[in-house]
């Protein structure tokens, strides 16, 4: 009795626990419906959103030292959709008719640009240990616990009642008013929108700001539990707003409302139970250590290979499209073929004059740099064959390279393998890799492929690494052993002028094997795909096996 008794508290108190950021994780799901059913676009920038709008209140009200009200609204009510309609009407607005794919690699690069774009215009930098204040005054000491369980402060009963607002605000917006209706409809089919005296563009415009109002408001509210402000906390944030937003389908607000609570509450019994079970087990200790941090992105690879609605999910189509022209062809396909060969042999005598400038007069840190940009077009080649080819987007390439790297690590330092005999095994296990992860994501296309893959690659980063047997351990690389180079012959490429001889020649040999690939069978099959499934299927092309 007394067991069960104590079973029950706690999770009374992880519910009540979980609640608050479920809270805010539901802020921003909402953000991303009301992103995606009125322009069709997959906002991975949420996330650098909301910390932009996080860093001004904290700037206003820390550094400049405003009071809370003239803040939030600076912060809030006034940047958070100014930066909503400067995106829809610089980017997303002639983007509209683009592929997902293409509308999705735009938000990446957000995601990236806008925080670094915000701290040099405002001269902003995070310091360690100055946690932001909330809006609620005395929000973070002034404790609530009328259950005896656990004591709820001002700041976590104000992002509940924030995200309970937002939700009935929308639910009403969409049902009961002619804009939401306008709303619904422009995602539908713009041109047919406008065909009805609905001015689509000022409609998409609205829709940008309130739901980056909802990023700023979500920043805002989860700041204070975070001991440093700091950009990439804020992309975790979303990574579990986008599970939330996926288990309604980006298309339900109250699905997605309760996709966030209950993600929050799931997070909270994760975190409690788990210490208990691994004083009992300890072969669980290390997944202890190492899964905890990594759980947003594994819930969230979880659902999208584990929720069935989202392998059926088709992508909204303008009915409309069509009447648009057909873009024009490229110049490499229409020009003659002596500006064509003028073309190559440019671009070949610039690149030889330049390797050869950096060979003969550059430094150790000119020749460090060209070398890495050399490996890094290498990892590159990998994107053109996904994306440029089958118009898929994969985000964890950079994880397939670590396993290659790590793989060459650990061959070398443990077993005294060849360097080079060791790049052959990681190029080999980092295939074998790809092909299992292929497994549960085959039946996934579009933002899809690219989210799961996004979070396959943060797991592998939060989570492998450090084990010891892939990158951590003592000897590991974060410890500072140095993987020698290879020796082939009587070339020792422990040379850095060497070393960027034979970088420069991988890249040469992989970029032929590049352009093997497109003009044969396997580059054809996968332009038919990128071009359309439907058709591609119709002439006996499986688009699983090609993915």
């Amino acid at each position: 009795m007394l067991l069960a008794a104590s079973t029950g508290e706690d999770l009374l108190r992880a519910v009540l626990q979980g609640a608050p950021p479920g809270s805010v994780y539901a802020l921003i799901a909402l953000g991303f419906v009301l992103t995606y059913k009125t322009s069709g676009v997959f906002n991975l920038a949420f996330g650098a959103q909301a910390y932009v709008s996080a860093a001004m209140y904290f700037q206003a009200r820390v550094e400049w030292g405003w009071s809370t009200v003239p803040a939030l609204i600076l912060a809030v009510f006034i940047l958070a959709p100014l930066l909503g309609l400067l995106l829809e009407r610089l980017i997303f607005r002639h983007l509209r008719n683009a592929s997902a794919v293409a509308k999705l690699v735009v938000a990446i690069g957000l995601t990236v640009a806008l925080p670094n774009l915000f701290e040099l215009i405002a001269d902003f930098s995070a310091v360690a240990g100055r946690t932001p204040k909330g809006i609620i005054p005395g929000g973070s000491s002034v404790f609530y616990d009328p259950l005896g369980v656990y004591p709820l402060s001002r700041d976590e009963l104000a992002q509940i009642a924030v995200a309970v607002i937002g939700m009935a605000a929308l639910g009403g917006l969409f049902r009961f008013t002619p804009l939401g209706l306008a709303l619904r409809a422009v995602v539908e089919s713009p041109r047919m929108t406008e065909l009805s005296g609905i001015n689509a563009d000022r409609v998409s415009a609205f829709a940008w700001a309130l739901s980056s109002l909802f990023a700023g408001m979500a920043g805002v509210l989860i700041a204070p539990r975070f001991n440093t402000l700091m950009a990439p906390d804020f992309f975790h944030l979303m990574i579990v707003a986008i599970a939330a937003a996926a288990i309604g389908r980006l298309t339900s607000l109250p699905r997605a409302l309760l996709g966030g609570l209950g993600l929050g509450v799931f997070i909270a019994l994760f975190n409690t139970f788990l210490p208990r079970w691994t004083m009992d087990h300890r072969w669980l200790r290390p997944f202890q250590e190492n899964l905890t941090p990594s759980i947003p992105f594994v819930i969230l690879f979880g659902v999208l290979v584990f929720w069935p609605a989202i392998r059926r999910e088709r992508s909204i189509i303008d009915p409309l499209s069509g009447v648009d022209p057909p873009p024009p062809a490229l110049v490499a396909s229409t020009r003659n073929r002596t500006l064509t060969l003028a073309a190559r042999s440019s671009a070949v005598l610039f690149l030889g004059v330049v390797g050869a400038v950096v060979f003969i007069r550059a430094d150790v840190r000119w020749l460090f740099l060209v070398t890495q940009a050399v490996i890094l077009a290498i990892i590159y080649l990998s994107i053109t064959v996904v994306t440029g080819f089958a118009g898929q987007i994969s985000l964890c390439q950079g994880a397939f390279a670590a396993v290659g790297a790590f793989t060459v690590f650990q061959l070398a330092d443990r077993y005294d393998l060849s360097v080079l005999a060791a790049a052959f095994v990681g190029a080999a296990l980092a295939a074998i890799v790809g092909a299992l992860l292929s497994l549960p994501v085959l039946r996934l296309g579009g933002v899809w492929l690219a989210v799961a893959t996004l979070a396959f690659a943060f797991f592998f980063d939060a989570v492998m690494v450090k084990f010891s047997w892939i990158g951590g351990g003592g000897t590991s690389l974060f410890q500072g052993t140095r993987v020698p180079r290879p020796t082939i012959g009587p070339w020792d490429f422990e040379n850095d002028r060497l070393f960027l001889a034979l970088a420069a020649l991988c890249f040469v040999a992989v970029s032929v094997l590049v352009i093997q690939l497109r003009e044969g069978t396997t580059g054809r099959v996968l332009r038919a795909l990128r071009g359309s499934e439907v058709a591609a299927e119709s002439i006996g092309i499986s688009p699983v096996r090609a993915r």
